[in-house]
């Protein structure tokens, strides 16, 4: 065979591996909370059904987004087992609208080390704010501290602030941090913290220590059924008027709505997206999807959502083939994917940790619904 076809054979052979390459499904990651201590099954449900449509519409560059989904089962070691299946045996390129109360701490250095880029859903425990290859859509619980407590100094005008935080295993230390940012922006100082709270406990010992404090505003961060049982405690004691009661996005829900109806006018949460019951035009994509394939409407969801649509909106950005390593290079140049369900661009880029969104939307529960408190975004202010 003389050097002519030589070539063309090995073009030939080139262009077929090429070809066969690009046929195939480009693997997408999900790790979540399907058991244990943090259930959500909505997330992988809306990210699966957004890649459904993706690909009912073609895929990208002719190949079909596939979702694999793991679950943690709230268990460190499962957690790290999940993500390398995921990263080394199915060879995905990236991991997409995972919602974990323990993802980036147990495996953040491990895509690190890998190279591949996480667009996290719900962002729970510090380090998926603290990671060069982890961005989080959400505001996550410590931003959200800080501009909560920002809003009741400066929007409410409240002066004596205090606030009570579950106690909850590698937390403390990053609410800590968050009370602290919000006193050196407002060079307020919180009157009272309290880090004592057990999930089980019974909370009237400390509500009535917003009493005895004189607290005008008063945060409490925890779950929606904690804060149930919290405010429970506090109109036991007759103490909804005592204060102005505010929350974090983790109680803003229909649970809690509905277990507090019309006995807790008046008190205020916080949501990290465009809040998911208001009637934003921005929620009907993410709505109709979700009644299409019978999927509850929750935040976790809505952030979930959020997430495969910027994942396919930078794969569409890649010329050439794609691979794990030309998604983290995408995401590592993305510019900043704005967005009405977020009141700041979500971003990525090549810097050693992220937190684009810093800024929350104020709710208030009235006879069981939740209207506008405060007519726009709160945004995160810059420390004095």
């Amino acid at each position: 065979m003389n050097r002519f076809w030589q070539a063309v054979l090995v073009l030939g052979l080139s262009l077929g591996g090429l070809g066969q390459a690009q046929s195939q499904p480009i693997r997408v990651g999900f790790i979540g909370g399907l058991s244990g201590g943090f259930i959500q099954p909505e997330p992988p449900r809306i990210v699966e059904a957004y890649f459904e449509r993706i690909n009912a519409q073609g895929g990208i560059q002719g190949r079909k987004l596939e979702l694999y989904v793991e679950d943690d089962k709230t268990d460190p070691a499962a957690a790290s087992q999940a993500a390398r299946r995921l990263v080394d045996s199915l060879g995905v390129v990236a991991h997409v609208g995972s919602a974990s109360a323990l993802d980036c701490s147990v495996n953040g250095a491990f895509y690190a080390q890998r190279g591949l880029v996480s667009i996290q859903g719900t962002g729970v425990d510090p380090l998926c704010f603290r990671n060069p290859n982890i961005s989080a859509v959400n505001t996550g619980p410590f931003v959200a501290t800080t501009l909560v407590l920002q809003y009741a100094a400066q929007t409410l005008k409240k002066e004596k602030i205090c606030a009570f935080f579950t106690q909850l295993p590698g937390l403390e230390p990053a609410y800590r941090e968050a009370v602290a940012e919000f006193e050196q922006i407002t060079g307020k100082k919180i009157l009272l913290q309290d880090y004592s709270y057990k999930p089980g406990d019974d909370p009237t010992p400390l509500v009535l220590r917003v009493r005895q404090a004189g607290c005008e505003a008063t945060l409490f961060a925890g779950s929606d059924a904690f804060a149930i049982s919290w405010m429970n405690a506090a109109l036991a004691q007759n103490l909804l008027r005592a204060t102005q009661w505010l929350f974090l996005p983790s109680t803003y829900t229909e649970a809690f709505a509905r277990a507090m109806g019309s006995r807790a006018n008046g008190v205020q949460v916080a949501s990290e997206l465009e809040p998911y019951l208001g009637n934003s035009p921005a929620l009907n994509d993410w709505r109709e999807l979700s009644r299409q394939n019978n999927i509850p409407l929750t935040s976790f969801s809505l952030a979930s959502y959020l997430a495969a649509e910027i994942f396919v909106n930078t794969l569409k950005t890649i010329q050439g083939e794609i691979t794990r390593e030309s998604v983290t290079a995408a995401f590592k140049r993305m510019r900043p994917y704005r967005t009405p369900l977020l009141g700041d661009p979500y971003t990525f880029g090549d810097a050693p940790a992220h937190r684009s969104n810093q800024s929350i939307k104020m709710l208030e529960l009235r006879d069981g619904t939740y209207r506008l408190a405060y007519p726009g975004w709160i945004r995160l202010q810059r420390s004095r």
